[in-house]
């Protein structure tokens, strides 16, 4: 049987050193999933991809996937544990496209999830603590990725929050809630 994670919480909160832990504690072969899109242009964003790849073992695999995401779920095996690292970049590269795209995406990634053989541990920012976004681009990525948290987190076994330097495991001290009626 396999478990499905979520780690999420606010920027630079420790999402993926703890998601890195559970993967460790796994005890299986770990692919790291990454969704980020190096750019040579961007000097700070290459130094954060780094900072990752620094950070994880060495016989780690990396498979860099920023849009086909459900195809590199559906191949994995029962012996594997999956780390995808992050929904909210993932989000990030889809977001050109059409809502009804978007949904058909989503649609197709839940139910992959859910068929998967191999242990998966998601990593997703949290993001609509604050103020909505004053352009239409940040709504869209604020709203698609917290629906895709939310719907994720209901399928999930175990949900993390990390903040203030805490861990909280979310699936033991709350309840989920109800599917969200559209």
């Amino acid at each position: 049987m396999s478990k499905v994670i979520l780690v999420t919480g606010p920027a630079r909160s420790g999402k993926s050193e703890w998601a890195e832990i559970l993967a460790m504690q796994s005890q299986k072969e770990v692919i790291y999933v990454a969704t980020a899109v190096e750019s040579s242009d961007d000097k700070e964003w290459q130094q954060r991809i780094q900072q990752h790849k620094r950070r994880r073992p060495q016989d780690w695999v990396t498979l860099e996937m920023p849009y086909e995401l459900s195809a590199a779920l559906a191949d994995a095996k029962p012996n594997i544990c999956l780390l995808v690292d992050s929904l909210g970049t993932w989000v990030a590269n889809l977001l050109e496209q059409d809502e009804l795209t978007w949904q058909n995406i989503v649609q197709e990634f839940l139910e992959t999830v859910q068929l998967v053989a191999a242990d998966i541990i998601f990593v997703a920012e949290e993001t609509g603590w604050g103020v909505v976004p004053a352009y239409p681009t940040g709504r869209t990525f604020r709203d698609r990725l917290g629906q895709l948290v939310r719907q994720l987190g209901v399928i999930c076994q175990e949900v993390y929050l990390v903040t203030g330097g805490h861990v909280l495991n979310l699936s033991m001290l709350g309840s989920p809630l109800p599917s969200p009626r559209e």
